[in-house]
């Protein structure tokens, strides 16, 4: 018999963390601001990216079976180095 599709669908997802999903959207955001070429764009992006993994508590991101990082610490280190690399992206963007 077929398992009802939410079921699928969760026991799917049990396999990530919010960091995992935080990292999707940042990735698919980059693909959609590229054509535009706007650093200006990219740099709001990713800052908005940074603070929301650093804000994140290291509970909601400790890594599953499926997890892109391998820890919670390496989520916020990435958070920080988004934060990091945002103001020169905007302040080298002209539009």
């Amino acid at each position: 018999m077929l398992a009802p599709p939410l079921q699928v669908i969760d026991s799917f997802l049990l396999n990530y963390t919010i960091g995992d999903v935080l990292l999707l959207g940042f990735v698919g955001g980059l693909v959609a601001i590229l054509p535009q070429r706007s650093l200006r764009m990219l740099g709001l992006h990713t800052v908005a990216l940074g603070a929301l993994l650093l804000i994140t508590p290291t509970s909601a991101m400790e890594p599953n079976a499926g997890s892109v990082l391998a820890s919670a610490f390496q989520y916020k280190v990435f958070g920080i180095v988004l934060l990091v690399l945002a103001p020169v992206l905007f302040a080298v963007g002209r539009r």
